[in-house]
């Protein structure tokens, strides 16, 4: 039944975003003389590659909290290729420039993991969570994610997940439920 409920409110929201959309849309097309230009809207929760990049990651922090040295490796290579393949042309001066620096920074950390033994591995993934939070700020998502934390690696460490379930990708089997739920994002 609670499922049910949960259904029906997500219909509903999805109604009316989509109503909403439709009467801003309406509004904004014909103004008189004013018209829209396209090329210059920016696409705030369907950016494609970015979630490409963020699929590459989960990937890569899965690999992490199975203790998979290697799937942790092969997941670093194909994020970085994920990360070279991203576009920033649809964003704003000031973002285009954050989100370089964001992708030059994961793309160095995401090769160190893909040639690095599982430790040093971890070690990047925490700066590599890091920036790809960085860049979910600014890119959005279509899913919702949480920021999780664990307070015992390296001073406190977060890391995005798509689940509410803390699988601690810096303990792996070690430690595998230390950590909490800091932020949802959505």
């Amino acid at each position: 039944m609670k499922n049910l409920k949960m259904s029906i409110v997500a219909i509903l929201l999805l109604a009316v975003s989509f109503t909403n959309a439709q009467e801003k849309e309406k509004m904004n097309h014909d103004h008189g003389d004013m018209k829209m230009d396209h090329s210059k809207m920016t696409t705030m929760k369907s950016d494609v590659k970015a979630e490409v990049i963020l699929s590459d990651y989960f990937n890569l922090k899965d690999a992490l909290v199975g203790d998979d040295t290697k799937k942790a490796a092969q997941a670093g290579s194909k994020l970085v290729a994920s990360l070279k393949a991203f576009d920033a042309g649809s964003y704003s001066k000031e973002e285009k420039e954050e989100l370089a620096d964001i992708i030059e920074d994961a793309i160095e950390h995401a090769e160190h993991i893909s040639e690095s033994a599982i430790d040093h591995q971890r070690e990047h993934f925490k700066t590599l969570s890091k920036d790809i939070t960085d860049l979910v700020a600014i890119t959005g998502t279509k899913s919702t994610l949480y920021e999780q934390f664990c307070p015992m690696y390296d001073k406190g460490s977060a890391w995005l997940s798509t689940s509410n379930e803390v699988k601690n990708p810096y303990y792996g089997s070690k430690m595998l439920k230390c950590g909490k739920v800091q932020k949802t994002i959505q």
